[in-house]
């Protein structure tokens, strides 16, 4: 495959995706940083990482003004054993997702994600 930016060659990379077990095939380009996934790989890791234990149906709410917000379940607290006052960094990957990471504060420091 050429690259539609500059024609070089484009590598193929398996591209481990936090959460999946299995890998999605990417095709990058080793002279200008252009890159795309392989649709049939990746449409498999989205699908897997949809699959997950736990997922609770969550209203949004307005707290004031122009900003929302929402509450977490009394499942999904008591199973993170989230505290109030804990760091809480927030991805939007595409207009789909939204990927919550917790800075748990334990004596090694340790991440969990939601």
């Amino acid at each position: 495959m050429k690259c539609p930016n500059c024609s070089a060659n484009l590598k193929r990379v398996e591209v481990k995706v936090q959460g999946a077990s299995i890998k999605a095939i990417s095709y990058q380009c080793q002279n200008c940083d252009y890159f795309e996934f392989e649709p049939v790989s990746s449409k498999k890791v989205i699908e897997e990482l949809r699959e997950t234990p736990l997922k609770i149906k969550q209203k949004i709410i307005k707290l004031s003004k122009n900003r929302l917000g929402m509450y977490f379940s009394n499942h999904v607290t008591r199973s993170l054993d989230l505290r109030k006052g804990e760091d809480l960094y927030v991805s939007v990957p595409d207009k789909n997702h939204i990927i919550l990471e917790l800075e748990v504060k334990t004596h090694s420091q340790k991440r969990a994600n939601i």
